[in-house]
């Protein structure tokens, strides 16, 4: 379920925002900043695995983060579309329940259609969720402040922006390492990401990020729109008095 939160990622499919922001998500919330996970659609269409045990897998993986909540919409596996009004209600909806101060999102140049198609709903949904006369039955009107764009599976960044997370680097492991029907090379059929060095390559883009900024281990972004300082600096520092912002 959808709750409040501080601060929202979302993916097209369970594991993606562990692949490209589970250092900064176990960051934040070691701030103490409510952080919830979205997850757009239960990756039915996977080779390995099934919709079931992906989510248990993510549920895991949530827990090892240390997110307050993660939430799946159901929307059909492949079949995501910026411009597919119903998809854009269920969006529209969960960000007015979630009221995210900040919104993690995938970039749009990952090779998966549905990472392009996920950014396009989600900026759509993001503008319109803050329009009192677009379907005002979901409730009261809320847009993120700041989008940060994280890379897909198969992505080398040019970053806007590096987090350090070498300290939280460890659970973002734990994190990738619930997901067995994805990434373990005996749990079925032959797959890239269950090649056996599939998360050593993610590890080693982080690493490469780090590297940019002078730091062992560091996850890139890009952004959507203009970069406000500010937000950033909220998004990594610790709670304010008086809690969710």
């Amino acid at each position: 379920m959808v709750e409040r939160c501080d601060v929202l990622a979302v993916g097209a499919h369970p594991d993606d925002v562990e692949i490209g922001c589970g250092g900064t998500l176990a960051r934040v919330a070691a701030t103490g900043r409510r952080v919830g996970i979205l997850d757009l659609t239960a990756g039915e269409l996977g080779t390995r695995g099934d919709a079931a045990g992906r989510a248990r897998e993510a549920e895991v993986a949530a827990r090892a983060l240390g997110v307050a909540w993660r939430s799946c919409l159901s929307l059909a596996d492949g079949s995501l579309n910026g411009d597919d009004e119903s998809q854009c209600v269920a969006v529209v909806g969960a960000l007015r329940v979630a009221a995210p101060r900040a919104i993690l999102l995938p970039e749009p140049e990952d090779p998966h259609p549905d990472h392009g198609e996920a950014l396009a709903l989600l900026a759509r949904a993001s503008f319109l969720s803050g329009l009192a006369r677009w379907h005002p039955e979901l409730g009261p009107t809320q847009r993120p402040r700041l989008h940060l764009l994280y890379p897909g599976a198969r992505q080398l960044p040019q970053p806007v922006v590096v987090v350090d997370v070498g300290a939280w680097y460890p659970a973002k492991r734990q994190a990738l390492a619930a997901f067995t029907s994805q990434f373990e090379p005996s749990g079925g059929a032959a797959t890239h990401l269950a090649s056996g060095h599939f998360l050593a390559a993610v590890e080693g883009r982080d690493r490469a990020c780090g590297n940019l900024i002078g730091c062992e281990v560091g996850e890139g972004f890009g952004v959507l729109g203009a970069l406000p300082a500010d937000e950033l600096a909220w998004l990594l520092g610790g709670p304010r008095r008086g809690g969710l912002q």
